[in-house]
C-alpha cells in the first residue's frame, strides 16, 4: 500500500477552503455596496497562492491585491482575468515588466508616476494604475504636498489612467483609536480631489469601523485566514489553517526529572509525555516553548487541551497528556497545534508574536492537504 504524505511527515498542515470561501462571503457581507477584494501577498500569508487564489475566485473575488511583481506574474498564471494590484509600487525600470502581465501598480510617487505615464505613451495607451496616497502610517504613499503636485502635473496626469485611490490605516485592529478617525477624514479629503475615481481604505480591521472607512473596495488579509480582526471580541471568522504533530513516541517520566534541550521543565509528578513531530522547521515557534512551568501554550489532542513542556526543537516538541485516560493518546495519534481549537491568535499571544508571523512561516516540511476546492488546482 502506497504511503500518503501525511503517512511520511511528522507535522501535517490542512488548508480548509471551504472555510476560506465562506470568510470572504463573511467580510463581503459586512462590506455592505463596496467590493470585497483579497490580500493573497506572500504566497497568500503561507496557505499557498495557487489553491488559495482559485477558491477566492471560485468565492467571487475579482481584485487581488500582492506585494512585489514577481508575487504578481505567479497569480496572473493562475487567474488570467483577475484584477492585480502591487502594492509596492513600481519597481524602477520595470514598467513593461507590469504591463505584460496588466499588473496595476499602486503608485506612492511622482517619479512613478511620471515613469508609469511616459511608458504607457510609448506602449501606446494610458494603463491602469492606483494611487497610494499616505494618511499618517508613514510607509509608502504620496504625502499631502505630493499628491497635491502631482494633480498639479498636467501632463502626467494625462498620461495616467487611474482605476483606484488607495491608503491604509495603521491602527485599524484597535477601533478607538484617534488614529482612526484621523486617517479617515484625510483620505476623505483627499478622495474629493479625485471624484469618480474608486477609493479603498480598509483592510480587514478597517471593514469593521463602519461605512465610513469602507469606501468602493475593501482588501482584507489576515481575517481571510482566520484571524481575528477585532481584537478584544468573539472571532467572526473560521480557522482555515490547521496544523496537527503526530505522536512519535509515549514516555512515562518519573517526578523530578526533566525533558528536553537544557532541562527547562522538570515533572512534579509521575507523568506521561507524549512527543511530537513537529518542531520549528514545521512552523512551530520556538517561543512556544514552557518557561519552566507547564505552558501557557497547549496543544489539543485526544479532545481536550493539553500543556506543552520543555523546549521546541527543530523537529519535535513535548505535550502532557498525564491528565487523559489511559489509552486515549497512542503513536500516531495526532495534536492540534493551530486550528479551531486553538486559534492562530491565541498561539500567536503564548509565542509573543502575532498571527501574521505565525501563518507566514508555517513550514515548508509539513505535508500540505487542502479540502474545498472545486477545481483540481490543489499542489
Amino acid at each position: 500500500m502506497t504511503p500518503t504524505p501525511q503517512d511520511l511527515a511528522g507535522a501535517v498542515l490542512t488548508i480548509d477552503l471551504v472555510a476560506l470561501k465562506q470568510n470572504w462571503q463573511t467580510l463581503k457581507a459586512r462590506a455592505g455596496t463596496a467590493e470585497c477584494g483579497a490580500a493573497v501577498k506572500g504566497n497568500a500569508y503561507g496557505l499557498g497562492i495557487a489553491p488559495v487564489a482559485q477558491a477566492l475566485w471560485e468565492a467571487g473575488c475579482r481584485s487581488f491585491f500582492v506585494a512585489r511583481p514577481k508575487e504578481g506574474e505567479e497569480l496572473r498564471a493562475i487567474l488570467p482575468e483577475a484584477t492585480i494590484y502591487v502594492l509596492d509600487g513600481l519597481f524602477a525600470g520595470q514598467a513593461e515588466f507590469y504591463a505584460k502581465l496588466d499588473l496595476c501598480p499602486a503608485l506612492i510617487s511622482s517619479a512613478e508616476a511620471r515613469e508609469w505615464a511616459a511608458f504607457g505613451r510609448a506602449y501606446g495607451r494610458k494603463l491602469p494604475c492606483a494611487i497610494h496616497v499616505d494618511t499618517g502610517i508613514n510607509r509608502l504613499g504620496f504625502s499631502a504636498p505630493e499628491f497635491e503636485a502631482l494633480l498639479e502635473d498636467r501632463f502626467t496626469m494625462e498620461g495616467l489612467n487611474i482605476s483606484l485611490l488607495m491608503s491604509h490605516l495603521a491602527c485599524a485592529d484597535d477601533a478607538p483609536h484617534p488614529m482612526n478617525q484621523r486617517q479617515g477624514e484625510a483620505f476623505a479629503a483627499i478622495r474629493s480631489r479625485l471624484p469618480g475615481i474608486a477609493a479603498s481604505l480598509a483592510n480587514s480591521s478597517g471593514i469593521f469601523l463602519g461605512k465610513g472607512f469602507t469606501h468602493d473596495l475593501v482588501r482584507p488579509g489576515i481575517a481571510l485566514y482566520g484571524g481575528n480582526p477585532t481584537p478584544g471580541e468573539p472571532n467572526p471568522m473560521q480557522a482555515v489553517a490547521l496544523l496537527e504533530g503526530t505522536v512519535l513516541q509515549l514516555r512515562d517520566v518519573a517526578a523530578g526529572e526533566s525533558v528536553g534541550y537544557g532541562a527547562t521543565w522538570t515533572a512534579a509528578r509521575p507523568s506521561r509525555i507524549a512527543i511530537l513531530g513537529a518542531g520549528y522547521k514545521d512552523g512551530v515557534p520556538r517561543a512556544l516553548s514552557s518557561r519552566a512551568a507547564d505552558g501557557p501554550a497547549q496543544v489539543f489532542i485526544a479532545g481536550r487541551r493539553c500543556p506543552v513542556i520543555g523546549r521546541i526543537s527543530m523537529d519535535m516538541m513535548g505535550v502532557d497528556v498525564t491528565d487523559l485516560a489511559a489509552g486515549t493518546v497512542t503513536r500516531g495519534t495526532r495534536g492540534e497545534i493551530l486550528g479551531r481549537h486553538i486559534m492562530i491568535d491565541e498561539a500567536a499571544a503564548w509565542a509573543g508574536t502575532i498571527s501574521y508571523e505565525l501563518l507566514t512561516r508555517l513550514g515548508s516540511r509539513s505535508a500540505r492537504l487542502y479540502t474545498g476546492l472545486e477545481s483540481d488546482m490543489t499542489r
